[in-house]
């Protein structure tokens, strides 16, 4: 699986109610080196996207952004697709256009923690059977993926703090700042 294959595979599944399991379920026909592909992408595109001004961005749109709201908040973003993830990494005040009720997670804010699991689970579903967690599987999976060449998360410097977001992201603070999602 390239690129073009994986972010074909994303567009497909917004079409579903439930992206995460129709991802997983789609993966685990495919087969282990499928999923691993997709996965080692997917990591990928957690890793270029762990960046200071997009976690500001995030901030701005749900009022704060912990660490794992962070992830969330990236699953959610690869889970729009290319066009979105791109123009949004080039400018994250293009949120503010792009955002709205239809495109949500349930909560009403822009997180997708089930898209996070989505390598793992069709790795261990092919594995054991089920997706009941497994510590010597998931090994096995970050041993494949570090064969591959995934690198660690990155460090992250911040480069704002939360006084500076305003005249960091007039748009997405007029849209959000006072009345943010969530």
């Amino acid at each position: 699986m390239d690129q073009k294959e994986f972010w074909g595979l994303v567009e497909k599944s917004k079409e579903h109610d439930n992206q995460a399991e129709w991802l997983t379920e789609l993966l685990v026909e495919k087969g282990i080196e499928e999923v691993l592909d997709f996965e080692f992408i997917f990591r990928k595109l957690m890793n270029d996207s762990y960046q200071s001004r997009l976690w500001g961005a995030a901030y701005v749109l749900m009022g704060g952004c912990s660490d794992d709201s962070f992830d969330y908040f990236r699953g959610w973003l690869i889970g729009q697709g290319d066009e979105v993830f791109y123009q949004v990494m080039e400018d994250p005040e293009y949120l503010a256009a792009y955002i709205n009720e239809h495109n949500l997670g349930d909560e009403g804010v822009p997180e997708n923690e089930d898209l996070l699991a989505v390598g793992a689970d069709a790795f261990t579903l092919i594995k054991t059977g089920d997706v009941e967690w497994d510590d010597e599987v998931y090994d096995e999976l970050l041993e494949a993926l570090d064969e591959k060449g995934l690198q660690p998360e990155p460090e992250i410097q911040f480069d704002w703090e939360e006084d500076d977001l305003e005249d960091l992201f007039p748009v997405l603070w007029r849209e959000f700042g006072e009345e943010p999602l969530g």
